[in-house]
């Protein structure tokens, strides 16, 4: 039998080095960039590039489709495993303690973007087909390793794959957790806008917070008018004293400046956060800020702070199956001449409609002028557990960590699994290991990362190798 964590780590050095090359591309999708050749803007082609050019000179067949989305291809036969993870990356936003672009080794963690969400994972899963195809393995399907660049946005690359290239028969994305994601919940964004203006004795100039809709706010700043500067800092003061937070207040040439940081998660779990943004809402609902920027604290500050369940908008909706809906409130944004625009970001389980929500939050968004309209968004996605993609790559995860608890599980995260009725989402965030994606700092520690590909050598061998 073969030992798979002894070849994974004969391939520590060399898939190091190529990870490093890619983390050091910021690839995150950047539409003021966009052109006709670059799509999704230039750092993303740049990842792709990179990354097909590595694998053509690893002896893989690629192709580069469109500069969104692209794939590297081994073996033969009348059924295909695709493997899907993504070269894009979030922003890296505030609070790094290291150059987010530039991975560096502390303690055996690896620290950069992308390390865990998905360049690690991705790449992890890349050399686990490369040890095979290197080794001599036959193969009795065909293989494609297929990325995408803006899986952290609404996944154009690999919808563009889709429609050019035929439907592969099963697969993974190695871009979640272990043991193995076998449902993903349904995801939709409703959009609210409202108009600018003011009332009252203080004026809310600017207020924005929240980088995307799958990232709960870590920082936010308004700048207000006010009557009484000195009690207004005074009330700021003793707010972030009595609330898990930190923040500044500070005077300019518009009137004060109000700061709050919190701290970021990924949407998916949004209480595993502190949104800056419903926070720093919750203080200035104590001014006399009125108007349709009253509308628009008062929304955030009475229904969204401290609510990821919806239950202030009798909206709550949960089943045995795939558990709690969700919502994380991403981007929370006002102007007092453009006006403001709220992202609600829903992860929801089978049994309810996307319409269904937007029609439970319309009420509250209507009384607060807001008007409302959602996203295409996706519905939940299920693969049934006795389906051998599932059993075969759990008895993977088994052989190789010794965890005969490990069950197949739903999450609120999505995934390129999705996209095929028989895909699931495998790895690589090991069950002891904090989730620092769509966050500052983010890591893996290296030996999880090659004990993930030792993981992938197997699961891959066991579907496809004769």
């Amino acid at each position: 039998m073969t030992d798979w964590l002894k070849a994974a780590q004969s391939q520590k050095e060399e898939y190091l080095n190529d990870l490093t090359t890619l983390i050091k591309i910021p690839s995150v999708r950047n539409d003021n960039e966009a052109t006709p050749e670059y799509p999704l803007g230039p750092a993303p082609a740049q990842a792709l590039k990179a990354f097909l050019e590595m694998a053509e000179q690893d002896g893989f067949r690629v192709k580069n489709i469109d500069n969104v989305a692209g794939f590297a291809e081994w073996g033969e036969g009348d059924e295909t495993l695709a493997i899907l993870a993504h070269l894009d990356v979030m922003p890296a936003g505030k609070g790094w303690e290291t150059d987010p672009f530039n991975p560096v080794i502390k303690d055996g963690n690896l620290y950069g973007r992308g390390v865990s969400d998905d360049k690690g994972p991705g790449m992890a899963a890349y050399y686990a087909l490369k040890y095979l195809k290197d080794h001599g393995a036959v193969f009795k399907q065909k293989v494609r390793f297929i990325v995408g660049t803006d899986e952290e946005n609404d996944w154009t690359g690999m919808k563009r794959y889709f429609e050019v290239e035929p439907a592969p028969t099963y697969g993974f994305s190695p871009d979640a957790e272990f043991p193995l994601i076998n449902g993903e919940k349904g995801q939709v964004s409703l959009l609210l806008d409202i108009d600018g203006g003011n009332e009252g004795e203080v004026v809310l100039k600017h207020f924005d917070s929240g980088l995307r809709f799958n990232m709960v706010p870590r920082d936010a700043e308004a700048t207000i008018e006010a009557v009484d500067n000195e009690a207004v800092a005074t009330a700021f003061t003793d707010f972030l004293d009595e609330n898990p937070i930190t923040g500044s207040i500070e005077s300019d040439a518009d009137g004060i400046k109000l700061t709050v940081v919190g701290k970021a998660a990924h949407g998916m779990e949004p209480e595993k956060g502190i949104n800056a943004g419903t926070y720093l809402a919750t203080f200035l609902k104590q001014l006399d800020i009125r108007g349709h920027a009253g509308d628009f604290i008062d929304f955030l500050a009475s229904y969204l702070h401290l609510d990821t369940r919806v239950n202030h908008f009798n909206a709550a909706f949960a089943t045995d199956k795939m558990g709690e809906m969700t919502m994380n409130a991403g981007i929370l944004k006002f102007d007092q001449q453009a006006g403001g625009h709220v992202d609600m970001n829903f992860r929801y389980p089978e049994g309810i409609t996307a319409d269904e929500i937007l029609n439970r939050i319309k009420p509250v968004a209507a009384d607060h002028n807001f008007a409302i309209s959602r996203t295409q968004g996706e519905v939940p996605h299920y693969v049934d557990a006795d389906d051998p993609i599932v059993t075969t790559l759990l008895k993977a995860y088994v052989d190789q960590t010794g965890d005969q608890t490990a069950q197949a599980e739903v999450v609120g995260g999505g995934t390129y699994g999705r996209l095929m009725s028989r895909g699931v989402a495998f790895g690589a965030l090991m069950p002891d290991t904090p989730n620092t994606m769509h966050q500052p700092n983010e890591f893996q520690p290296v030996d999880d990362l090659i004990k993930s590909m030792a993981i992938y050598m197997q699961a891959i061998h066991d579907l496809v190798v004769e």
